[in-house]
């Protein structure tokens, strides 16, 4: 991409899912051939830096020559990490003061990759988050790189860009100082506290960042675009799920498999992958493993304060999410959950498909749907989606992609059940073919 050839330190605006990680690392592999840009530092949340960022280098055959160190775990998994000789060192926020620490006056990144920007906006020279102050101390070196991704620069308002911007500009756009920004472009509410942007306020910014900021336009707002996210079962969890799978492979294939049969005996299957199984007669359940919920909270907050339609398929499912997430509601038969949702007062809506059938609108609440779980029923799947479609969003008056977030276990039946609804087969069809799939992987 030429913008970030020309522009050394700059911000990239992109939708989810609408490829701001392989293009951020072609662009800098290329530009290597020219300009001395290694190593990079990607700073991300811990999900994304752990597998994100490793995961698309692994997968583009122009990026593969690349060299990948994670710089998560424990202090000395990190300090091995940093040792390490690798072109991209990936580490997730928190841990920000560690590495100034550990590294010292030594800093040796010739580019930062700040994904997810928005987690710097709370910046101040003077006060603000610490995390963003210590990496605000080494980030303008001569001759240094930075690059901000994200999706929604400014869900809360034009006041959140000050912390953001200062690490591409140090002040020169929108003022040296927070003070100087609000002076300038805001004033006082009612109440006397709150921030209220000037009619200009918007327009001024704008051309104000238009030569460091690129707002690139994807995804289609035509049709949903689904965007898989992929979690990983830890050893214990995997051989609970391989010796379940076994078992009904075996029973499947000695039984004549009818349709609502097969997907009956996948439950027990679907309930591992989601992270809880039932156990017992009267609806008791146990936890095994917290890896979709993990995810999820990092689709939350790479949505940076746009409200987020979860799906959930069991019952345990939405306990647990309630659980995780105290912000959110569960949809219901109260008319004022819904009222609340499109007004934009619910950050976070819990649905179970089978609640969200026809007629019901909820294009105004948002535009982002994440399964936690997924299930075998086309209808009810293909009707959640529809209720904040793009068919949907364009009546309500709304310009934008509707982004389809479905969390997947990594080579289980969540694969199966995705195949199946995306490509509107019979479930006897996906089942017999992943059964042969699996008995040649083993």
């Amino acid at each position: 991409m030429r913008f970030l050839y020309d522009v050394p330190r700059c911000a990239l605006w992109m939708p989810m899912g609408g490829g701001k990680t392989v293009t951020t690392l072609t662009a800098l592999d290329n530009m290597s051939v020219v300009d001395d840009v290694y190593p990079v530092l990607v700073l991300a949340p811990l999900r994304v830096a752990r597998t994100t960022w490793p995961e698309e280098v692994g997968k583009w055959n122009h990026l593969s020559h690349l060299r990948v160190s994670v710089i998560t775990g424990t202090p000395k998994q990190r300090e091995r990490a940093v040792a390490k000789e690798a072109d991209i060192y990936c580490i997730n926020y928190d841990n920000i003061g560690w590495l100034r620490k550990e590294l010292g006056d030594a800093w040796p990144f010739k580019t930062v990759v700040a994904d997810e920007f928005t987690r710097l906006k709370s910046f101040r020279l003077r006060q603000g988050g610490s995390r963003a102050r210590m990496l605000g101390q080494v980030v303008h070196g001569a001759g240094s790189r930075f690059i901000g991704l994200t999706g929604t620069p400014a869900p809360n308002g034009v006041k959140d860009l000050w912390g953001q911007i200062w690490f591409l500009d140090k002040g020169e756009r929108l003022g040296r100082t927070f003070s100087a920004f609000e002076q300038r472009w805001f004033h006082k509410g009612y109440d006397g506290y709150s921030l209220v942007p000037y009619e200009h306020t918007q327009a001024e910014i704008e051309e104000k960042l238009r030569d460091v900021c690129l707002t690139v336009r994807a995804l289609s707002v035509d049709e949903p675009n689904v965007v898989p996210v992929y979690t990983d079962m830890i050893p214990s969890v995997r051989q609970l799920y391989t010796s379940m799978e076994t078992d009904m492979f075996a029973q499947l294939a000695e039984d004549e498999i009818e349709a609502a049969n097969a997907a009956v005996r996948t439950q027990k299957l679907l309930q591992i992958t989601n992270g809880a199984v039932y156990v017992g007669e009267d609806g008791k359940w146990e936890t095994i493993h917290n890896a979709k919920l993990d995810a999820l909270e990092s689709i939350i907050e790479e949505a940076n304060g746009a409200p987020v339609l979860v799906a959930y398929n069991f019952k345990h499912d939405l306990e647990r999410l309630q659980m995780r997430f105290r912000q959110g509601r569960v949809l219901d038969a109260n008319p004022d959950t819904i009222r609340d949702w499109n007004a934009g007062r619910v950050p976070i809506l819990f649905a179970h498909p089978a609640s969200a059938g026809h007629g019901l609108n909820l294009a105004d609440g948002g535009n982002i749907l994440a399964f936690f779980g997924v299930n075998w029923n086309l209808e009810e799947h293909m009707q959640i989606i529809e209720r904040i479609g793009p068919m949907r969003q364009k009546q309500a008056g709304h310009d934008r992609p509707v982004l389809i977030y479905p969390i997947l276990a990594r080579d289980t039946v969540d694969e199966v059940v995705m195949e199946r609804l995306s490509s509107k087969r019979s479930v006897q069809e996906v089942l017999l073919e992943a059964m042969k799939s699996r008995r040649k992987k083993r």
